[in-house]
């Protein structure tokens, strides 16, 4: 096999690999964000939270563009959307906050996981359109995460009904258009 011949394979299972790529570094930043924020670490992990949506954002424009779309990167993006825009703002409330109302905060916590996790099945269930129904996990994600940086402007009640109202927006019938 030639020197151009290696070139060209590995060029094509970089190529093959690509958005994938992009989306386990989604995960493994949502990964770090929930294990700093349950470490205190809590700017951090928001920080974390943000740089994981800018990769999901490219993950599926990088895979559309090299046209190497697939069911497993579909799943693989939902799973790590979960982590980094379910887990990783609920821990991060969670460690923030929330475990200071015991049972409840720890309720609302796993609503807000759990809300997500729907969000996303239904929408891996569903036939593509230009909406998404329901708020998007990435949004609620950032929009958690942007809620602990306003931490010292909103009274914890805000925080709490912010969380809450995520959780039911990801779970409802809004349509927003896709970008």
């Amino acid at each position: 096999m030639s020197f151009l011949q290696v070139i060209d394979i590995t060029f094509k299972k970089v190529k093959a690999q690509t958005a994938n790529i992009l989306t386990l570094s989604n995960l493994v930043l949502g990964g770090f964000a929930a294990l700093y924020s349950t470490s205190g670490h809590f700017s951090l992990a928001a920080l974390l939270i943000f740089i994981a949506a800018f990769m999901d954002r490219f993950d599926g424009m990088a895979a559309r563009k090299l046209g190497i779309e697939s069911e497993l990167g579909k799943q693989l993006d939902s799973m790590s959307d979960l982590v980094s825009f379910g887990v990783a703002p609920a821990l991060l409330l969670y460690h923030s906050f929330l475990f200071e109302f015991g049972a409840s905060g720890m309720i609302l916590t796993i609503f807000y996981i759990g809300c997500g996790a729907y969000r996303l099945a239904r929408f891996n269930t569903k036939q593509p359109s230009c909406y998404f129904e329901g708020l998007p996990i990435t949004a609620a994600g950032c929009l958690a995460a942007l809620s602990y940086l306003a931490m010292p402007i909103l009274s914890i009640a805000s925080h709490i009904t912010i969380m809450f109202v995520l959780s039911l927006l990801m779970v409802s019938p809004l349509k927003v258009k896709k970008m």
